[in-house]
Protein backbone atom coordinates (compact mmCIF):
# COMPACT_ATOMS: atom_id res chain seq x y z
CA UNK A 1 0.00 0.00 0.00
CA UNK A 2 1.56 3.34 -1.02
CA UNK A 3 2.42 5.77 1.76
CA UNK A 4 0.29 8.94 2.06
CA UNK A 5 1.46 11.91 0.02
CA UNK A 6 3.40 14.48 1.98
CA UNK A 7 2.06 18.04 2.13
CA UNK A 8 4.14 20.59 0.20
CA UNK A 9 6.82 22.46 2.17
CA UNK A 10 5.11 25.83 1.62
CA UNK A 11 1.38 26.48 1.95
CA UNK A 12 -0.48 29.81 1.80
CA UNK A 13 -4.03 30.02 3.13
CA UNK A 14 -5.39 33.24 1.66
CA UNK A 15 -8.56 34.73 3.14
CA UNK A 16 -10.40 35.31 6.40
CA UNK A 17 -13.37 32.92 6.28
CA UNK A 18 -12.89 31.08 9.58
CA UNK A 19 -14.36 27.78 8.45
CA UNK A 20 -12.31 27.63 5.25
CA UNK A 21 -9.13 28.65 7.05
CA UNK A 22 -9.67 26.02 9.74
CA UNK A 23 -10.27 23.34 7.12
CA UNK A 24 -7.20 24.26 5.10
CA UNK A 25 -4.93 24.14 8.16
CA UNK A 26 -6.49 20.90 9.39
CA UNK A 27 -5.98 19.22 6.02
CA UNK A 28 -2.26 20.06 6.07
CA UNK A 29 -1.91 18.80 9.64
CA UNK A 30 -3.80 15.60 8.86
CA UNK A 31 -1.69 14.96 5.76
CA UNK A 32 1.50 15.47 7.77
CA UNK A 33 0.31 13.15 10.55
CA UNK A 34 -0.79 10.48 8.07
CA UNK A 35 2.73 10.40 6.69
CA UNK A 36 4.47 10.74 10.07
CA UNK A 37 2.38 10.15 13.24
CA UNK A 38 5.19 11.67 15.32
CA UNK A 39 5.35 14.93 13.38
CA UNK A 40 5.81 18.03 15.53
CA UNK A 41 3.10 20.64 14.97
CA UNK A 42 3.46 24.23 16.15
CA UNK A 43 0.41 26.44 15.61
CA UNK A 44 0.99 30.12 16.34
CA UNK A 45 -2.04 32.36 16.79
CA UNK A 46 -1.86 35.96 15.51
CA UNK A 47 0.84 37.81 17.44
CA UNK A 48 2.36 34.66 18.97
CA UNK A 49 5.18 34.01 16.48
CA UNK A 50 8.56 34.69 18.08
CA UNK A 51 12.21 34.98 17.09
CA UNK A 52 12.77 31.61 18.76
CA UNK A 53 10.24 30.04 16.40
CA UNK A 54 12.19 31.43 13.47
CA UNK A 55 15.42 29.97 14.77
CA UNK A 56 13.75 26.57 15.15
CA UNK A 57 12.22 26.85 11.68
CA UNK A 58 15.57 27.23 10.00
CA UNK A 59 17.33 24.50 11.98
CA UNK A 60 17.22 20.78 11.23
CA UNK A 61 15.55 18.74 13.94
CA UNK A 62 18.05 16.94 16.14
CA UNK A 63 15.61 14.02 16.42
CA UNK A 64 15.06 13.76 12.67
CA UNK A 65 11.26 14.09 12.74
CA UNK A 66 9.10 16.26 10.53
CA UNK A 67 7.63 19.58 11.62
CA UNK A 68 4.67 21.78 10.71
CA UNK A 69 4.67 25.47 11.60
CA UNK A 70 1.38 27.34 11.20
CA UNK A 71 1.69 31.12 11.20
CA UNK A 72 -1.67 32.85 11.59
CA UNK A 73 -2.31 36.56 11.21
CA UNK A 74 0.57 36.96 8.76
CA UNK A 75 -0.75 40.33 7.63
CA UNK A 76 0.11 41.77 11.04
CA UNK A 77 3.61 40.34 11.45
CA UNK A 78 6.39 42.75 12.37
CA UNK A 79 8.88 43.61 9.66
CA UNK A 80 11.61 41.59 11.38
CA UNK A 81 9.53 38.41 11.52
CA UNK A 82 8.21 38.92 8.00
CA UNK A 83 11.76 39.35 6.68
CA UNK A 84 12.88 36.25 8.56
CA UNK A 85 10.11 34.27 6.87
CA UNK A 86 11.07 35.74 3.51
CA UNK A 87 14.62 34.54 4.02
CA UNK A 88 13.40 31.06 4.98
CA UNK A 89 11.12 30.83 1.93
CA UNK A 90 14.14 31.20 -0.31
CA UNK A 91 15.66 28.00 1.15
CA UNK A 92 12.91 25.89 2.77
CA UNK A 93 13.80 22.62 4.51
CA UNK A 94 12.55 19.31 3.16
CA UNK A 95 11.28 18.02 6.52
CA UNK A 96 9.35 21.19 7.45
CA UNK A 97 5.92 22.40 6.30
CA UNK A 98 5.34 26.13 6.65
CA UNK A 99 1.70 27.22 6.57
CA UNK A 100 1.10 30.96 6.38
CA UNK A 101 -2.43 32.26 6.93
CA UNK A 102 -2.88 35.70 5.37
CA UNK A 103 -6.20 37.56 5.34
CA UNK A 104 -5.64 38.87 1.81
CA UNK A 105 -5.11 42.53 2.67
CA UNK A 106 -2.23 44.53 1.22
CA UNK A 107 -0.09 44.55 4.36
CA UNK A 108 2.68 41.95 4.23
CA UNK A 109 1.45 40.80 0.84
CA UNK A 110 5.10 40.63 -0.09
CA UNK A 111 5.39 37.42 1.93
CA UNK A 112 2.48 35.78 0.09
CA UNK A 113 3.91 36.78 -3.29
CA UNK A 114 7.31 35.36 -2.38
CA UNK A 115 5.78 32.06 -1.29
CA UNK A 116 3.79 31.81 -4.52
CA UNK A 117 6.93 32.49 -6.53
CA UNK A 118 8.68 29.72 -4.59
CA UNK A 119 5.95 27.26 -5.63
CA UNK A 120 3.75 27.29 -2.54
CA UNK A 121 0.36 25.64 -2.63
CA UNK A 122 -2.28 28.38 -2.38
CA UNK A 123 -5.58 27.53 -0.66
CA UNK A 124 -8.28 30.20 -1.15
CA UNK A 125 -10.30 30.99 1.97
CA UNK A 126 -11.92 34.32 1.13
CA UNK A 127 -15.04 35.29 3.04
CA UNK A 128 -18.24 34.25 1.31
CA UNK A 129 -20.70 37.13 1.21
CA UNK A 130 -22.74 36.82 -1.99
CA UNK A 131 -25.93 34.74 -1.85
CA UNK A 132 -24.95 32.84 -4.98
CA UNK A 133 -21.59 31.91 -3.48
CA UNK A 134 -23.29 30.57 -0.35
CA UNK A 135 -25.59 28.55 -2.59
CA UNK A 136 -22.60 27.11 -4.45
CA UNK A 137 -20.87 26.35 -1.15
CA UNK A 138 -23.87 24.40 0.12
CA UNK A 139 -24.08 22.41 -3.13
CA UNK A 140 -20.36 21.65 -3.03
CA UNK A 141 -20.51 20.76 0.67
CA UNK A 142 -23.30 18.24 0.16
CA UNK A 143 -21.43 16.76 -2.81
CA UNK A 144 -18.21 16.59 -0.77
CA UNK A 145 -20.05 14.59 1.88
CA UNK A 146 -21.29 12.14 -0.73
CA UNK A 147 -24.84 13.43 -1.03
CA UNK A 148 -26.93 15.26 -3.56
CA UNK A 149 -29.72 17.81 -3.17
CA UNK A 150 -32.46 19.30 -5.28
CA UNK A 151 -32.34 23.00 -6.07
CA UNK A 152 -35.44 23.51 -3.93
CA UNK A 153 -33.78 21.79 -0.98
CA UNK A 154 -30.70 24.01 -1.20
CA UNK A 155 -32.89 27.10 -1.29
CA UNK A 156 -34.90 25.95 1.71
CA UNK A 157 -31.72 25.13 3.62
CA UNK A 158 -30.18 28.56 3.05
CA UNK A 159 -33.43 30.34 3.82
CA UNK A 160 -33.65 28.51 7.13
CA UNK A 161 -30.02 28.65 8.21
CA UNK A 162 -28.88 32.06 7.00
CA UNK A 163 -25.39 33.11 6.02
CA UNK A 164 -23.17 31.54 8.66
CA UNK A 165 -20.87 29.12 6.85
CA UNK A 166 -20.25 26.92 9.87
CA UNK A 167 -23.98 26.49 10.38
CA UNK A 168 -24.51 25.72 6.70
CA UNK A 169 -21.75 23.11 6.79
CA UNK A 170 -23.11 21.53 9.98
CA UNK A 171 -26.62 21.29 8.57
CA UNK A 172 -25.34 19.80 5.30
CA UNK A 173 -23.43 17.18 7.25
CA UNK A 174 -26.47 16.26 9.35
CA UNK A 175 -28.82 16.14 6.38
CA UNK A 176 -26.54 13.86 4.38
CA UNK A 177 -26.27 11.53 7.38
CA UNK A 178 -30.01 11.53 8.07
CA UNK A 179 -31.21 11.07 4.49
CA UNK A 180 -28.74 8.52 3.15
CA UNK A 181 -27.43 11.29 0.92
CA UNK A 182 -30.55 12.26 -1.04
CA UNK A 183 -31.85 15.63 0.15
CA UNK A 184 -35.12 17.20 -0.99
CA UNK A 185 -37.19 20.08 0.36
CA UNK A 186 -39.35 17.91 2.68
CA UNK A 187 -36.14 16.50 4.20
CA UNK A 188 -34.96 20.01 5.02
CA UNK A 189 -38.34 20.85 6.52
CA UNK A 190 -38.27 17.70 8.68
CA UNK A 191 -34.77 18.41 9.89
CA UNK A 192 -35.59 21.98 10.88
CA UNK A 193 -38.95 21.30 12.47
CA UNK A 194 -38.71 22.61 16.01
CA UNK A 195 -35.65 24.78 15.36
CA UNK A 196 -36.35 28.32 16.52
CA UNK A 197 -35.18 30.19 13.44
CA UNK A 198 -36.79 27.84 10.98
CA UNK A 199 -40.09 27.63 12.79
CA UNK A 200 -40.38 31.40 12.63
CA UNK A 201 -39.62 31.40 8.91
CA UNK A 202 -42.12 28.62 8.29
CA UNK A 203 -44.87 30.62 9.99
CA UNK A 204 -43.87 33.71 8.02
CA UNK A 205 -43.87 31.88 4.69
CA UNK A 206 -47.33 30.46 5.29
CA UNK A 207 -48.99 33.68 6.41
CA UNK A 208 -47.43 35.86 3.71
CA UNK A 209 -48.66 33.33 1.16
CA UNK A 210 -52.16 33.74 2.63
CA UNK A 211 -52.48 30.32 4.29
CA UNK A 212 -53.81 31.26 7.71
CA UNK A 213 -54.79 27.73 8.76
CA UNK A 214 -51.28 26.38 8.12
CA UNK A 215 -49.67 29.41 9.74
CA UNK A 216 -51.71 28.92 12.91
CA UNK A 217 -50.81 25.24 13.06
CA UNK A 218 -47.12 26.01 12.54
CA UNK A 219 -47.26 28.73 15.19
CA UNK A 220 -48.59 26.29 17.78
CA UNK A 221 -45.93 23.75 16.89
CA UNK A 222 -43.23 26.41 17.08
CA UNK A 223 -44.29 27.70 20.49
CA UNK A 224 -44.71 24.18 21.87
CA UNK A 225 -41.22 23.39 20.60
CA UNK A 226 -39.74 26.30 22.53
CA UNK A 227 -39.48 28.95 19.81
CA UNK A 228 -39.21 32.43 21.30
CA UNK A 229 -42.23 34.53 20.20
CA UNK A 230 -39.94 37.40 19.19
CA UNK A 231 -38.38 35.15 16.53
CA UNK A 232 -41.78 34.69 14.93
CA UNK A 233 -42.47 38.43 14.69
CA UNK A 234 -38.93 38.96 13.43
CA UNK A 235 -39.38 36.37 10.66
CA UNK A 236 -42.72 37.84 9.57
CA UNK A 237 -41.29 41.35 9.59
CA UNK A 238 -38.36 40.19 7.46
CA UNK A 239 -40.64 38.48 4.97
CA UNK A 240 -42.84 41.55 4.62
CA UNK A 241 -39.78 43.78 4.17
CA UNK A 242 -38.54 41.52 1.37
CA UNK A 243 -41.97 41.73 -0.20
CA UNK A 244 -41.97 45.52 0.03
CA UNK A 245 -38.47 45.82 -1.43
CA UNK A 246 -39.25 43.60 -4.39
CA UNK A 247 -42.59 45.30 -5.02
CA UNK A 248 -40.99 48.74 -4.97
CA UNK A 249 -38.66 47.84 -7.84
CA UNK A 250 -41.52 47.29 -10.24
CA UNK A 251 -40.75 45.34 -13.41
CA UNK A 252 -37.63 43.49 -14.44
CA UNK A 253 -36.33 39.94 -14.35
CA UNK A 254 -35.69 38.21 -11.06
CA UNK A 255 -31.96 38.28 -11.82
CA UNK A 256 -31.93 42.05 -12.41
CA UNK A 257 -33.95 42.65 -9.25
CA UNK A 258 -31.76 40.28 -7.23
CA UNK A 259 -28.65 42.14 -8.36
CA UNK A 260 -30.17 45.54 -7.60
CA UNK A 261 -31.37 44.55 -4.13
CA UNK A 262 -28.54 42.20 -3.19
CA UNK A 263 -30.99 39.33 -2.64
CA UNK A 264 -30.86 35.70 -3.81
CA UNK A 265 -32.76 35.26 -7.08
CA UNK A 266 -34.91 32.48 -5.60
CA UNK A 267 -35.98 34.77 -2.74
CA UNK A 268 -36.90 37.45 -5.28
CA UNK A 269 -38.91 34.90 -7.25
CA UNK A 270 -40.79 33.83 -4.13
CA UNK A 271 -41.51 37.43 -3.17
CA UNK A 272 -42.77 38.11 -6.68
CA UNK A 273 -45.19 35.21 -6.41
CA UNK A 274 -46.43 36.37 -3.01
CA UNK A 275 -46.73 39.99 -4.15
CA UNK A 276 -49.57 39.09 -6.50
CA UNK A 277 -51.91 38.83 -3.51
CA UNK A 278 -50.82 42.06 -1.86
CA UNK A 279 -51.68 45.72 -2.34
CA UNK A 280 -49.52 48.58 -1.09
CA UNK A 281 -52.16 49.50 1.48
CA UNK A 282 -52.45 45.91 2.67
CA UNK A 283 -48.70 45.58 3.01
CA UNK A 284 -48.52 48.77 5.06
CA UNK A 285 -51.30 47.51 7.31
CA UNK A 286 -49.53 44.20 7.84
CA UNK A 287 -46.24 45.90 8.70
CA UNK A 288 -48.02 48.07 11.29
CA UNK A 289 -49.60 44.95 12.78
CA UNK A 290 -46.19 43.33 13.12
CA UNK A 291 -44.88 46.38 14.99
CA UNK A 292 -47.78 46.15 17.46
CA UNK A 293 -47.32 42.40 17.92
CA UNK A 294 -43.56 42.78 18.38
CA UNK A 295 -44.16 45.18 21.25
CA UNK A 296 -46.71 42.73 22.61
CA UNK A 297 -44.42 39.71 22.71
CA UNK A 298 -41.72 41.82 24.31
CA UNK A 299 -43.91 42.53 27.30
CA UNK A 300 -46.86 44.70 26.34
CA UNK A 301 -49.21 41.73 25.92
CA UNK A 302 -50.37 39.50 28.75
CA UNK A 303 -50.35 36.43 26.48
CA UNK A 304 -47.71 36.32 23.75
CA UNK A 305 -49.37 33.37 22.04
CA UNK A 306 -52.63 35.24 21.66
CA UNK A 307 -50.76 38.30 20.38
CA UNK A 308 -49.15 36.16 17.68
CA UNK A 309 -52.42 34.49 16.69
CA UNK A 310 -54.02 37.89 16.38
CA UNK A 311 -51.08 39.06 14.27
CA UNK A 312 -51.54 36.16 11.86
CA UNK A 313 -55.24 36.95 11.49
CA UNK A 314 -54.50 40.61 10.84
CA UNK A 315 -51.80 39.83 8.27
CA UNK A 316 -54.14 37.39 6.52
CA UNK A 317 -56.87 40.02 6.51
CA UNK A 318 -54.49 42.64 5.16
CA UNK A 319 -53.65 40.33 2.29
CA UNK A 320 -57.32 39.82 1.59
CA UNK A 321 -57.46 36.04 1.99
CA UNK A 322 -57.64 33.86 5.06
CA UNK A 323 -56.39 30.61 3.56
CA UNK A 324 -59.40 28.65 4.76
CA UNK A 325 -59.69 29.98 8.33
CA UNK A 326 -61.98 32.77 9.41
CA UNK A 327 -60.58 35.96 10.84
CA UNK A 328 -63.16 35.84 13.63
CA UNK A 329 -61.56 32.70 15.07
CA UNK A 330 -60.06 33.85 18.36
CA UNK A 331 -57.68 30.84 18.54
CA UNK A 332 -56.68 28.55 21.37
CA UNK A 333 -54.62 31.18 23.19
CA UNK A 334 -57.55 33.59 23.33
CA UNK A 335 -59.59 30.85 24.99
CA UNK A 336 -57.05 30.76 27.81
CA UNK A 337 -57.81 34.29 28.83
CA UNK A 338 -55.24 36.12 26.71
CA UNK A 339 -55.62 39.75 25.82
CA UNK A 340 -53.96 41.72 23.07
CA UNK A 341 -52.76 44.36 25.48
Amino acid sequence: MPSPAAPPPLVVVSGDEDLLVARAVREVRDAARARDPEVEIVDRAPGELTDADMIDLGASSMFGGGRVLVVRGAADLSEDLRDALLAYVEHPLDDVVLVVVHSGVVKNRKLVDAMKKAGARVVPAARITRPRDRHDFAVAEIRRLGGKATEEAVRALLDAVGGDLREIAAVCDQLVADTAGVIDEPAVARYHRGRAETSGFAVADAIIAGDLATALALLRQALEGGTAPVLVTSAIAGGLRDLARVSSVGGGSKWDIAKALGMPDWKVERAQRSARGWSDAGLARAIRAVAVADAGVKGAAVNAGYALERLLQEVAGARGRSGGAQGSDRGEFAGRGGRGR
